[in-house]
């Protein structure tokens, strides 16, 4: 991974890139939704300041786990932008997402322990399936399949 000099303090896209191993197109993307800022100098070339590398880095940790782009955007607009974010400030955004996360992992854990009966019986049933219809709450809305006839309206 190329090293950064102390005295540089701003990047170029393409060290951002080097060094974040996000694609250039990826840090054009993640600009465009909020999630990171540049400048433009005389040339119109973006500037990214060193602390983006930081912020790139929370981007894709947090992409891995399944939180959305939009979510993401909003926990970085709480970090300060006159200095580089602490391991607090860190620790602050990610513990707002500590049940999500740990809702998502239920959801994983009962999809592993459930895949095999639905591909075993393979019927898929809305009344019975424990991963498409969880504690039948389908079920209240009458007899019949009507996930399928919801969605084509």
């Amino acid at each position: 991974m190329p090293q950064i000099p102390e005295k540089i303090h701003e990047l170029t896209v393409g060290q951002l890139s080097a060094r974040s191993g996000a694609a250039v197109s990826a840090l054009h993307f993640y600009e465009s939704k909020g999630l990171i800022s540049s400048r433009r100098t005389a040339g119109n070339q973006r500037r990214y300041t060193r602390d983006t590398l930081r912020r790139v880095a929370f981007v894709r940790a947090a992409q891995r786990v399944g939180i959305p782009l939009a979510t993401i955007r909003q926990a970085l607009a709480e970090l300060p932008e006159e200095r580089t974010p602490t391991r607090e400030d860190w620790a602050r955004l990610s513990q707002a997402w500590r049940c999500e996360l740990d809702e998502r992992i239920a959801q994983l854990n009962r999809l592993r322990d459930h895949l095999t009966d639905c591909i075993g019986c393979g019927c898929l049933s809305l009344e019975s399936c424990v991963l498409s219809n969880p504690d039948d709450a389908f079920g209240e809305r009458g007899a019949g399949s009507r996930l399928l006839v919801e969605r084509r309206r």
